[in-house]
């Protein structure tokens, strides 16, 4: 059934409903959606844009958390041709404002019903409320006229499907241009992965605006007939009751999520997890560590399976085998139809076994960065390879993932990589979250670490200095170690790293 997907995004719907427009497609809010219901609300949808003045090349702004009216706003703007731009309405005034700016919306929609954020954002930028009987209310800034109209690719397959904003947690945001060819690409391969199929029940807390809710669940989902149930905001105690009552089956997340779920059902005496449906946990978002998974796996009773993908590139590139389990943090095998190199400082692949960074070619690759040709260039050579940034070994047939290139940090001569680091620091039991950066100091550099603790935990910094030079060489060890009551993060819950160094004086 997989095999013979449409090919672009917004036809996933219209494909389930030609196989049974009676099975569920969403759970939104304590409403079920079956196919055949989310089909006539994304017609109504696109029916309403199209009335509105949205053409097809048009930059159609989505500022949304995860709900049903986010999901027809989606595939309606898609539908017409128009690029979406899907925008996390946890993002501050002046992020919100710098995408509009960036992208030349021609006109900014809030999912004013479901989210209480997005309406502020409209409020701020004078949207007008409207009420769609298929989605509820929603609310929209004026069209435009001077915004410009992008020019479609002679393959429609190459049009731009999504157009998400990156993190930016080691600089500026960018624009990626996502194709239909690339996102159905990423959700073929991954469904086929994790063996979804028409009884599932996918539990959606990560964001839609972000390239793994998109693709790996919304789309995935999609794409095998699951059942998709949205969620806005993860908390663990939501979670913990639909996994019992909800009939879950699938569940992918980051692993602060997973930690969270943890150290919250060990409170409660919920171990293992209740959860008579699940079949398969999942990580991804960002790096596993081998406290993290543990602790997870303990409180599940099955195994946390992982994964390693990366926006540009749709975003999947790697996952661990059904059928393989791991028992450390590699990131699994490359999925089918993906190249991957790992090349060392000056350009040649590296002997097996040793780190090198990591090259793909895969038909998820992104069409470009928006309005920045140049930068486009820097990581996508003339054959196709993408520059991923990412340091990588590989172990047997699997790959693991030793930090960023942009990262790493030279103290003495030597090469410290910061996952390393903060896996050990992650596994004070006192530790909720730790993430390390280098800062230059005369001809070497110093290992800067920052915490944050557990929930109702303590630990001194010289406890967490003693904890981490049992465990480390010499030259791995911190030089500084803050405790944060929270570390900095983005709306899809990675680290920004960028404004860690801003926290110490140079003087320190």
């Amino acid at each position: 059934m997989i095999d013979d997907l449409p090919r672009h995004i917004h036809e996933l719907v219209p494909y389930q409903v030609a196989r049974d427009a009676t099975r569920p497609a969403l759970v939104d809010a304590g409403r079920s959606w079956s196919y055949g219901e989310l089909d006539a609300a994304i017609s109504t949808t696109a029916s309403w844009l199209q009335h509105s003045g949205v053409r097809r090349g048009d930059r159609v702004m989505l500022v949304c958390e995860n709900a049903a009216s986010t999901v027809a706003l989606l595939f309606a703007t898609a539908c017409l041709g128009a690029w979406p731009v899907i925008v996390n309405a946890r993002l501050a005034d002046p992020e919100i404002d710098a995408i509009r700016a960036h992208c030349g919306a021609r006109i900014v929609v809030f999912t004013s019903g479901a989210s209480a954020r997005a309406k502020a954002h409209g409020e701020r930028l004078g949207a007008v409320a409207f009420a769609l009987d298929s989605i509820g209310t929603i609310s929209a800034t004026r069209m435009d006229d001077a915004a410009s109209i992008e020019q479609g690719e002679h393959d429609r397959t190459r049009d731009v499907a999504a157009l998400i904003y990156t993190s930016g947690t080691t600089g500026k945001p960018k624009g990626v241009m996502l194709s239909h060819a690339s996102l159905l690409f990423v959700a073929r391969a991954t469904a086929r992965a994790r063996e979804l199929n028409d009884d599932d029940r996918v539990y959606a807390v990560l964001p839609l605006s972000h390239i793994l809710g998109l693709t790996g669940v919304l789309l995935g989902a999609f794409a095998s007939g699951a059942c998709v149930h949205l969620t806005a905001r993860f908390d663990p105690a939501a979670a913990l009751a639909a996994l019992s009552r909800e009939r879950v089956s699938v569940m992918i997340g980051t692993p602060s999520m997973y930690a969270l779920l943890a150290e919250y059902s060990g409170r409660k005496g919920l171990a293992p997890i209740p959860a008579p449906a699940l079949r398969l946990i999942s990580s991804a978002g960002a790096p596993l560590d081998m406290a993290t998974k543990a602790a997870a796996e303990k409180a599940f009773g099955r195994v946390l399976h992982n994964g390693y993908g990366i926006t540009e590139c749709g975003p999947s590139l790697t996952l661990t085998r059904l059928d393989a389990p791991r028992r450390d943090c590699g990131i699994g095998v490359v999925l089918p139809g993906i190249g991957v190199r790992l090349k060392g400082a000056d350009g040649s692949d590296v002997a097996a076994g040793e780190v090198g960074e990591l090259h793909v070619r895969t038909p998820g690759l992104m069409n470009g960065y928006y309005k920045a040709p140049e930068e486009t260039a820097s990581v996508i050579d003339g054959e196709g390879w993408f520059r991923t940034g990412d340091l990588a070994r590989f172990d047997d047939e699997s790959l693991f993932i030793v930090g960023r290139s942009k990262e790493l940090i030279i103290r003495f001569g030597f090469n410290v990589y910061p996952a390393e680091i903060e896996g050990v620091l992650n596994a004070h039991p006192a530790v909720a979250r730790a993430a390390v950066i280098g800062r230059a100091a005369n001809d070497s550099e110093d290992i800067l670490a920052f915490v944050s603790l557990a929930a109702g935990a303590q630990a001194s910094v010289a406890q967490l200095q003693d904890f981490a030079a049992s465990r480390l060489a010499p030259y791995k060890r911190p030089q500084q170690i803050v405790v944060l009551a929270e570390l900095p993060t983005s709306a899809a819950g990675k680290i920004l790293k960028s404004e860690l160094a801003a926290l110490i004086p140079e003087a320190a």
